[in-house]
Order: structure tokens, then sequence, then C-alpha cells
């Protein structure tokens, strides 16, 4: 079984580092992940675990 939560998912850009580094959002890879369709992936990956019981641990 699988599980995810969409709204305890973190943004790229709610990711800063220790020490007070923060993503440069005009960094190559910082644009890049914006252009990546998440949602899209995470249905596609969700159905490959179709099972509806057990624990997800």
């Amino acid at each position: 079984m699988y599980k995810f939560d969409r709204n305890h998912q973190f943004k790229l850009s709610d990711f800063d580092q220790p020490f007070g580094l923060h993503m440069n959002p005009e960094n190559r890879w910082v644009k890049k992940a914006g252009t990546i369709p998440w949602e899209e992936i995470e249905d596609r990956y969700a159905s490959l675990f179709p099972a509806k019981k057990g624990d997800a641990c």
C-alpha cells in the first residue's frame, strides 16, 4: 500500500538549507524542476501500488 498526502509535500521553493542558504530561483535545476509535471508522475507512481489495505510504513 502506498499513501501520499499532497498537503504535506514540500515544494522546492520551500526547501532551505541550514545556515540560511536559499535555493536560487535562477538556478537551471530549480527552473527545470518547475517544468516537470510532478502530480502526473506521482499519480503514475501511486498506480503501481493498487492495494487498499495494509500498513504503509
